[in-house]
């Protein structure tokens, strides 16, 4: 898409099927226009191209509808009215919708004009999810995803509330987070104990939350047809490229090549800090026993280096960024009542994202800025696609945008650091992120696969299960004694087990792609953006395979594959 220099703001494309007044209030108020994409007669392949160029239409003024809802939640969990919003939503619009969408399916389904749009770019990958879902669809699932949507919202509730009193100043858990950098040992010890603590006030709230989801999806399972939710999921998420199988692969090919380079880099640290034993504790503290590097002071601070980052890397890149903070669509900072965690909310309707952080002042906050605007970029090269269908892409493809544009971001970061020790230690510390994320995505990802194979598990083999898995994928330096409790309930941190199942393993896939992305980048940096880019503008018009060799790489999870990529990792940390 082009956007011009003087441009500050975006407005939406003109509504050619919907009012242009029209909000969502009711059912009532978006029910004939279902009715009318229902009853409406499709005589030609045009006919079907415009009805299909209608729903699409609807499609992107309800999936905005919802966005904001939940937006405006997350931002504010203790506004009872931006809840009642959300739930009101969820309960009484999103039921009836979802039949109605699988009436439309299947009448485009029924088409006989459909063969002649099934051999066209994009068509073909939409009508294969179509037909995926028309496949899994089951009435008497509807009340259950509202039942789900209504107890994956505790979560952000319970954990947005968490915060901890250090030095008689209240914090959430992300800002006392910062002061296990703190170049004092025992004052790292005292703060990760109040804050484990803190979290195990809630470890039997959660625990029930937990299990009460594992009940409702696998009920969901079985009404469509499936041994477990696991394999439910693999077909509603569309991965129609890889299997559980592959995913089982991926776990090994780490277990191999990555993390035995996790003890490499536990003994350096343990070595250079001079402490016997390592402590969990002594994980986020600089070797060196420097103080926390600080990339930015505030969020406006933030925004302006992030988008002059993103600017000096390409001006449309950071003209994006610009125009988000421009129209508001920015909130990085962390505060008391807002949800936990960040996210890129994509706005199909206008095509200009909301970036949602708990930014405190530290190199991961920046890196999660990056990295969220990565998907933000995203959104803005898919902007002009034709259907909405074509610019929600999978999470493979998602995650690819972020986690490249970590890396490709990499030669601006003077922007953050002007001082070039700084500088090099941050792409140190975020390289060595990079080894500790791979074997965190199999963790949880493996862990993952037992829950819900194994549905019916008590809360003690829960806990068996996960030390196993968690003690198979971690350095063996690092001492947990006395700390039992805590690390048996690690796995309640990840808000992926509760919000968004069995969506983790494309963070592991989508790092490898974005590690490939970058050695091209490095080798030639016009052509790897270029190829990023290219990549990207694809939206989901092109099978995951297809997008990753739009940008020259591979989707391989093979142990050699991973080897070849993870030296190189190491070769660049070794340069630094």
């Amino acid at each position: 898409m082009n956007i011009s220099e003087s441009t500050k703001t975006l407005e939406r494309n003109p509504r050619t099927f919907l009012p242009e007044d029209l909000k969502i209030e009711s059912w009532e108020g978006i029910e004939p226009f279902c009715n009318d994409l229902l009853s409406r007669p499709i005589d030609s392949v045009e006919d079907l191209k415009r009805w299909l160029k209608d729903r699409s239409e609807l499609n992107a003024v309800i999936s905005e509808d919802l966005g904001w809802r939940y937006i405006n939640m997350t931002r504010y969990t203790e506004n009872e009215a931006y809840s009642q919003a959300y739930q009101f939503f969820v309960t009484e619009i999103q039921p009836k919708i979802a039949p109605f969408s699988d009436k439309l399916n299947k009448k485009a389904m029924a088409s006989e004009y459909l063969k002649d749009l099934e051999t066209k770019e994009g068509y073909d990958i939409m009508i294969r999810e179509m037909r995926k879902d028309i496949e899994i669809f089951r009435e008497e699932n509807i009340p259950l995803f509202t039942k789900i949507q209504t107890e994956t919202r505790k979560y952000g509730q319970i954990s947005g509330a968490m915060t901890v009193t250090i030095d008689e100043e209240e914090m959430t858990l992300q800002q006392a987070a910062v002061l296990l950098q703190s170049t004092d040992r025992a004052r790292r010890e005292e703060v990760y104990h109040q804050v484990a603590s803190r979290r195990l006030e809630d470890k039997d709230t959660l625990d029930e939350l937990y299990n009460t989801l594992i009940s409702l999806r696998t009920e969901v399972a079985k009404n469509a047809g499936f041994d477990n939710y696991r394999d439910y999921m693999f077909k509603a998420m569309g991965r129609f490229d890889y299997g559980p199988q592959d995913c089982f692969d991926f776990h090994n090919s780490v277990q191999e090549a990555v993390v035995p380079m996790l003890d490499t880099l536990a003994a350096e640290r343990k070595s250079q800090l001079q402490l016997d034993p390592l402590r969990p504790w002594d994980k986020a503290v600089d070797p060196h026993n420097r103080e926390a590097l600080k990339p930015f002071d505030g969020g406006e601070d933030l925004a302006k280096k992030t988008i002059e980052c993103f600017k000096r890397l390409d001006p449309f890149l950071g003209q994006c960024l610009g125009i988000m903070k421009e129209m508001g669509h920015l909130d990085l900072v962390s505060r008391k009542g807002k949800a936990p965690g960040g996210y890129n909310y994509p706005l199909s309707e206008i095509g200009v994202p909301f970036i949602f952080m708990n930014a405190t002042s530290t190199l991961r906050d920046m890196i999660t800025i990056l990295h969220e605007g990565g998907h933000a970029v995203h959104s803005f090269l898919t902007r002009d696609l034709e259907l909405t269908e074509f610019k929600h892409t999978p999470s493979e493809v998602a995650e690819l945008a972020s986690m490249s544009m970590e890396l490709i971001s990499m030669d601006h970061w003077d922007i953050f650091f002007s001082n070039e020790e700084d500088l090099l230690r941050a792409k140190k510390e975020h390289l060595e992120q990079i080894i500790e994320t791979l074997p965190w995505v199999a963790v949880i990802d493996k862990f993952q696969h037992w829950i819900y194979e194994n549905a019916g598990h008590r809360p003690k083999e829960r806990i068996s299960e996960w030390n196993k898995i968690l003690n198979s994928f971690s350095d063996t330096l690092t001492r947990w004694d006395g700390l039992e409790e805590n690390k048996n309930y690690l796995w309640q941190k990840q808000l992926h087990l509760y919000e968004v199942p069995f969506y983790y393993i494309e963070y592991g896939m989508a790092q490898l792609g974005a590690v490939a992305v970058w050695k091209n980048y490095k080798a030639d940096a016009k052509k790897g953006l270029e190829g990023y880019m290219n990549a990207l503008k694809l939206g989901y018009t092109r099978s995951i395979p297809q997008v990753y060799a739009a940008a020259n790489i591979e989707f391989n999870f093979s142990k050699e594959y991973i080897h070849d990529l993870m030296q190189f990792v190491r070769q660049e940390l070794d340069g630094l």
